[in-house]
């Protein structure tokens, strides 16, 4: 069940995006194309399984889906950027400052955040869906873990286990906590199960990412690996070890799943997303 509509909201979430962006013209709007091409559309497919949970329409729900995977394009090109984390590849193609250069990667990553807010902004209930996503993304969420993540680079010591976790819920978990929360945000719902599914998933997304970057392949994975060992950075993996890491991500699977007994065998797809992101291999 959840492989299939992992797949159609991925499916549903790129044909949207191409409409949107067929007109866009210039080199940026071929550089907007290609950063939103692939992906595992885990965030489009969190924001359409939570908007049926409120019988939210389903055009409303596209339209929120396809603002998380514009913002979250956006934060992968300015990611990859030689300032940041200086990659080359992304998911198994160069990245968009190689394919084209870094003015053109920076202005693509620029107009996918602003496509972001105004495809959140056509949204039902857009007023609570926008500010809510100007906050995940901004600098008390998302940027504000790439601040940290940045800043680790050269510490004097290692991050604690505290710090993180604090790093990356921003980085990875505020994005996942939008897309989780937006169906009830359309829905004037209460939001909080979702919230707290959301939290639980997003760390344990990030430890596997953790257990990945150690034991994952590149080719399969389509990205480089092992670059925070070879930085020195402190990692999950790095502070509990292998195995302890991994029994983590597994206990948060299940917090993940316990969070979503309000909405019964409704949210069965939702709870296999959790252990999916733990079991994944890219």
């Amino acid at each position: 069940m959840f492989r299939t509509s992992l797949t159609q909201a991925a499916d549903a979430v790129a044909g949207f995006l191409d409409a949107t962006l067929a007109e866009t013209p210039g080199e940026v709007g071929a550089a907007m194309r290609y950063g939103v091409q692939g992906g595992k559309r885990l965030r489009a497919f969190l924001v359409l399984e939570s908007a049926q949970l409120h019988d939210v329409p389903r055009a409303e729900a596209l339209k929120a889906a396809a603002a998380i995977e514009a913002m979250h394009a956006y934060s992968l090109i300015h990611d990859d950027l030689p300032c940041m984390d200086d990659d080359d590849l992304r998911r198994g193609q160069p990245t968009v400052h190689v394919k084209w250069d870094e003015a053109t990667a920076v202005l693509a990553g620029d107009a996918l955040q602003s496509l972001a807010f105004e495809l959140a902004a056509s949204a039902a209930s857009r007023g609570d869906l926008v500010g809510a996503l100007a906050r995940a993304a901004g600098a008390r969420g998302m940027v504000r873990g790439q601040e940290l993540d940045i800043a680790a680079e050269t510490a004097e010591t290692p991050l604690t286990l505290e710090q993180i976790t604090e790093l990356q819920a921003g980085k990875t978990g505020a994005l996942f906590e939008w897309s989780a929360c937006a169906g009830a945000v359309m829905a004037g719902a209460d939001p909080a199960p979702l919230a707290a599914y959301a939290r639980a998933m997003g760390l344990a997304f990030q430890i596997a990412d953790d257990i990945l970057d150690v034991e994952g392949d590149e080719e399969t994975a389509g990205k480089r690996l092992q670059k925070d060992a070879a930085a020195g950075k402190a990692t999950f993996v790095s502070l509990l070890g292998l195995e302890p890491a991994r029994a983590r991500a597994a206990a948060l699977a299940q917090e993940a799943c316990d969070a979503l007994a309000p909405y019964g065998e409704a949210a069965e797809s939702l709870r296999q997303a959790a252990r999916f992101v733990i079991s994944r291999d890219s």
